[in-house]
């Protein structure tokens, strides 16, 4: 199945289901493999909009932000992600978000 493929699928479920964060989250993935950016970080925000707390979502975001050089941003959405993944003690999502921060920062 191709990325377009997916992303249709995906858009037509988001019709049903609007608010489903996995979703939209996959809709900004499929996004991102296309480097269709704007799209994703449109799908990205959305998340946020719906559930804050999504802690993937905030690495993805600092990658896209990454992408466009936009290293103040990266960072941003890094930290704000390792804040709630420290809140929700999750061991994984802080190990890799602060390797990502170490990369931007090093």
């Amino acid at each position: 199945m191709t990325a377009e493929v997916r992303i249709q699928s995906l858009t037509e479920m988001l019709k049903l289901e609007p608010n489903d964060v996995f979703l939209n989250y996959s809709l900004g993935i499929e996004y991102m493999a296309l480097n269709k950016l704007n799209e994703a970080e449109a799908q990205f925000k959305n998340v946020l909009s719906i559930n804050a707390d999504y802690i993937a979502v905030y690495y993805q975001l600092g990658k896209l932000y990454e992408a466009l050089a936009i290293n103040s941003e990266a960072l941003k959405s890094y930290k704000l992600g390792l804040e709630k993944a420290k809140s929700q003690k999750n061991n994984k999502a802080i190990n890799e978000i602060n390797e990502a921060i170490f990369l931007i920062e090093d």
